[in-house]
């Protein structure tokens, strides 16, 4: 089954009650049994429901994963990965990645006691100077929040193998139309589903997705343990979505393409960051590794000048100024005070997430309009 048959079908069986097409929502807490243990394969909600059961199968099809796990957010998700750790252990994370992943990483998890390395992974040999008896685990994103740094995810899992450490994709910018980590090495999948996945705005979930049958047990026991499960509505509207992931991300990159092309040409721009741009690091990595270059770019004004990215982003009336991406609607912002201003900003200026860096999420909408929309706001 090719991967466009796969977002409609992947997984899937028609409800054996009547036949429904469409999973049913099981909006329900818990199950009758016939007896103490005696039921039909669901006892309680956190841990297994129909529908939630529905979403994971999508999850693990469209991934080319054998196990699929769906949470409450991306967030979640990724939670659930560091609580495979313990105190002492030492992870390996890109340094240019979204606000809320360097959070919890630092935040919550440093206090526990796990340390973390946050550095440029643009050449994997350079990681090895930082791995010792308590790394663990090597955390990637690609294309990366929100620079779009390219990392080599076949260099990272030859690397990750050859000191027996967990690898972790981030997976949310490209989705599986355009890139599949676990075909490439990684243990790891993760999605910000709330994205691109889910595709409309009105949704927040996450999902991981991993082949090893041992992995996978204790991944759905800390999903059962913790309880960070999504419920049968949102797990019902992601479903949906994902059924139309090939054709929006197919608009998602033909749109991205031409606005990158126009902004890498305006007058006002200093710099595009943009994978399919020959001059892009990496852009031979990501020709080999992905199917397009995405539907996420950011540029900066010329002079660094905070105040004039501020007054493009609220100039726009089609571009919507607000946080998170990958809806049919083209969203911008502005990563120093919004999704990454958690982190400190010599620390964010370090990968380059300046004062006057804007980040766009290219919708669907007629690229005439973006443009034009674009256009305006920098008059």
């Amino acid at each position: 089954m090719k991967f466009n048959t796969k977002t409609i079908h992947g997984g899937q069986q028609h409800d054996p009650a009547y036949g429904a097409v469409m999973p049913p929502i099981y909006q329900t807490s818990t199950y009758a049994q016939s007896t103490p243990g005696g039921h039909k394969g669901y006892e309680y909600s956190r841990t297994h429901n129909p529908t939630r059961d529905a979403l994971e199968k999508a999850f693990a099809s469209i991934e080319g994963g054998k196990y699929g796990l769906a949470f409450g957010s991306g967030m979640a998700a990724i939670d659930t990965v560091i609580k495979l750790l313990e105190p002492g252990d030492e992870v390996i994370s890109t340094n240019d990645l979204y606000g809320g992943t360097y959070r919890l990483f630092t935040k919550v998890y440093e206090k526990f006691g796990i340390k973390f390395h946050f550095t440029g992974m643009s050449n994997p040999e350079a990681l090895r100077s930082l791995i010792n008896e308590r790394t663990r685990l090597i955390w990637v994103e690609t294309p990366t929040n929100p620079m779009l740094n390219i990392i080599d995810i076949q260099a990272m899992a030859k690397l990750s193998k050859d000191h027996n450490l967990l690898l972790a994709v981030d997976n949310t910018f490209a989705t599986p139309y355009l890139q599949k980590p676990l075909e490439q090495g990684a243990d790891i999948v993760m999605h910000s589903a709330t994205k691109y996945l889910g595709g409309h705005s009105d949704v927040i979930m996450g999902g991981l997705i991993v082949n090893d049958d041992d992995l996978a047990d204790k991944l759905y026991f800390l999903q059962n343990a913790s309880g960070a499960i999504c419920g049968p509505i949102d797990s019902f509207l992601m479903l949906r979505g994902i059924k139309t992931l090939h054709v929006r991300m197919q608009r998602h990159c033909e749109n991205a393409h031409k606005v990158a092309r126009f902004l890498l040409n305006h007058p006002k721009i200093e710099n595009v960051y943009w994978p399919g741009f020959d001059h892009h690091p990496n852009h031979e990595v990501a020709k080999r590794q992905m199917k397009d270059f995405g539907g996420m770019l950011s540029f900066t004004t010329k002079g660094n000048d905070y105040e004039e990215a501020v007054k493009i982003v609220e100039r726009l009336e089609i571009f919507t100024l607000a946080e998170s991406l990958g809806g049919v609607e083209s969203l911008a912002g502005h990563p120093a005070s919004m999704t990454h201003a958690s982190i400190p900003k010599e620390e964010r200026e370090k990968s380059g997430v300046v004062d006057s860096l804007i980040r766009l999420s290219v919708g669907i909408e007629d690229i005439d309009d973006l443009i034009a929309d674009l256009e305006r706001a920098m008059q």
